[in-house]
């Protein structure tokens, strides 16, 4: 048995980034230092904080409550958690980041295996080190769906566009525009109609393209903001760009932060490849309740 005790605990960290999207990894395999959304807002502040997108909380599947019927395919469970604290369903820089983690600390070994996540399990393929510091590393995202409805709009100021849903394990609105300076600063989310159409928020893309299997494109993403990357964005915005003619294909999808590479495959699922690195190593106090093992009283 396990008892929430409330007191601080200093805990190990990494900072890793996928093509500039940046995470910390808060190791944690046996569930016992549950994130409040204060500890992940407070910790991914970029002035009074660490600084992140967001945080993934690496946790064995056995030990998560959310995971545990996974556990028999997935030993780890990647509990991620937007920069405002909300929990995330799936994430396709921060899962390649904590699969690079997890080899680097030598908790699984390089090549292809599974982790869980709140969308499902999985695979990443993380290669063995060599000179290229940050990548690449793959993972299978799986088939985007298109669950409508139609007639969706994004605007920013004066401007409007047609977008569509696509769901990739979160949800997005993709928007085809001329030029990425359009949608302006973004450092407010894009208003979305019809409002009810996107209950729990919405990651948004502002796409271009630039050529047969290229496009670019700018994302404003829910419970964190305007990103320098989005992985599920990046697939998603290759799912609209082959809804009127579904084919097997290989996307490059260039972001502020750098490339992404979609693979599309024959049964429509998606392979998103690209850098993940880990850069920093240290410890950071958390102020929020640690799970301990409760004490039996003695005879």
């Amino acid at each position: 048995m396990t008892a929430l005790v409330a007191r601080p605990a200093v805990r190990p960290f990494a900072k890793g980034h996928g093509a500039g999207n940046d995470f910390l990894v808060l190791p944690d395999p046996h569930g016992r230092f549950p994130l409040t959304a204060a500890d992940v807002v407070r910790l991914c502040d970029r002035r009074t904080g660490i600084g992140a997108d967001g945080i993934l909380r690496a946790v064995r599947s056995t030990a998560s409550s959310e995971a545990a019927a996974m556990a028999a395919d997935a030993d780890w469970f990647m509990d991620y958690r937007n920069a405002d604290g909300t929990p995330g369903q799936m994430c396709g820089n921060g899962i390649r980041v904590l699969a690079r983690y997890l080899v680097d600390a030598g908790h699984r070994p390089p090549g292809a295996f599974t982790l869980a996540t709140r969308s499902g399990v999985r695979t990443v393929h993380v290669p063995r080190r060599s000179a290229d510091f940050d990548g690449p590393v793959t993972v299978d995202m799986g088939q985007p769906r298109l669950p409508g409805p139609s007639g969706i709009t994004v605007s920013t100021g004066t401007r409007s566009w047609p977008a569509l849903h696509v769901d990739m394990g979160n949800p997005h609105a993709v928007a085809f525009v001329d030029d990425l300076s359009h949608p302006g600063t973004l450092t407010s989310p894009p208003v979305v109609h019809p409002a009810g159409a996107y209950p729990h928020g919405v990651t948004v893309e502002f796409v271009v393209r630039r050529g047969p299997n290229d496009l670019a494109l700018r994302v404003h993403e829910r419970g964190v903001g305007e990103t320098r990357a989005c992985g599920t964005g990046a697939c998603a915005a290759v799912a609209a760009a082959l809804q009127a003619s579904p084919a097997t294909a290989t996307y490059t999808v260039d972001m502020p932060g750098g490339r992404l590479c979609v693979d599309v495959l024959a049964d429509g699922s998606m392979q998103l490849t690209g850098p993940a690195a880990i850069v920093a190593h240290g410890t950071v106090r958390l102020q929020g309740a640690v799970r301990e093992p409760e004490m039996s009283e003695q005879p």
